[in-house]
């Protein structure tokens, strides 16, 4: 398991260098990007990410238009009965003001979530949970960041959720109301040097007139245990809206429980171009224990195999004593019958 990774997510690189465990000493966060990691947050560990931002479109063909305003992007995650299960609620509301540029100019005032979304998420493969087998080399710096082929397999997870849209929302299609499925498929590389490697599938609102597809591809390096960048790309198709977004940033480990972060996503289009700056925090309340693993070597059984070790020696010794002693009445009765 790398270091980096299990130092920080988004922090992007937080995993885990324990066998069959997903729990770090530090957070997991899966901002500032909006990729998720394949690996959950850890049993009873309860973590919310939040990150305020404003946002900036403009439209330059007909029909005209600027959009200014602000949101705020949401999550809470928490780790139930698996290291591998997470649930989760996310979302993302947006208030601001659609200026239309025409002869008769005219202003439009929206608010809504663009997205509510509740779920949950489970880790199917796990290619680093016996990662103890790969120890570093003690007597070699370029063996240990030489490229291992192996590192190719991700780690793999399933997600399953249902959105919530309510009527009438300005940053959806006509008509989308109520609850609808959504899926995704996560996975995570974990490099040598500090590098991890994540990717998305999403299909979002299954069933309805605005069935999102996206894609997100999420590359991090993180240069200590406290500084992480990233660059990421986001491609979102659908009937109602089709766009690749560009995200650019990196966060900072404030604490073993808290990162601070930031970033600003843009496109290459004009229909409409967008620009947004966020800055976020990530905090867990951690009440995560590990289980004990049962080898059959508890205090109360190390107690008793130190007695029963205790009480074979003493039978050996009486048993050598008395035959030290039988050997001597025999020599006895020996002597005496010779005389």
């Amino acid at each position: 398991m790398s270091p980096f990774k299990s130092k920080l997510f988004f922090l992007l690189c937080l995993t885990t260098t324990q066998v069959f465990c997903q729990y770090t000493d530090v957070i997991n966060s899966n901002r500032p990007g909006v990729s998720r990691s394949a690996f959950s947050v850890g049993t009873n560990v309860a973590q919310l990410e939040i990150g305020p931002y404003s946002i900036k479109e403009e439209r330059t063909p007909a029909a005209t238009y600027e959009v200014s305003g602000f949101g705020i992007d949401f999550a809470a995650r928490y780790g139930l009965l698996f290291e591998e299960l997470e649930l989760n609620i996310e979302g993302t509301y947006q208030n601001d003001t659609k200026t239309f540029s025409s002869n008769f100019s005219s202003e439009e005032k929206r608010a809504n979530f663009k997205f509510l979304a509740i779920g949950a998420k489970y880790l199917v493969f796990d290619p680093y949970k016996n990662a103890e087998e790969d120890k570093p080399n003690l007597y070699s710096w370029k063996a240990n960041q030489q490229f291992k082929w192996k590192t190719l397999i991700p780690a793999v997870s399933v997600y399953l959720g249902a959105n919530y849209d309510t009527k009438p929302n300005p940053y959806t299609f006509s008509g989308i109301e109520g609850f609808s499925p959504k899926v995704m498929i996560a996975t995570q590389n974990n490099f040598s040097g500090g590098w991890v490697f994540v990717m998305n599938l999403i299909k979002d609102r299954i069933g309805t007139d605005q069935s999102d597809f996206q894609y997100i591809l999420t590359l991090t390096h993180s240069f200590n245990q406290k500084w992480v960048i990233f660059g990421e790309t986001q491609g979102i198709k659908s009937d109602f809206y089709a766009d690749n977004l560009f995200r650019f940033g990196g966060a900072y480990l404030m604490g073993k429980d808290i990162q601070l972060d930031t970033a600003v996503t843009f496109n290459t289009k004009d229909t409409p171009s967008v620009f947004s700056m966020n800055f976020g925090a990530s905090y867990r309340l951690d009440f995560h224990e590990d289980k004990e693993i049962d080898n059959g070597i508890s205090a109360k059984n190390k107690g008793q195999r130190k007695v029963n070790r205790r009480g074979k020696k003493r039978k050996k010794r009486n048993k050598k004593d008395n035959t030290v002693e039988d050997i001597n009445k025999q020599k006895k009765k020996d002597i005496d019958f010779d005389e």
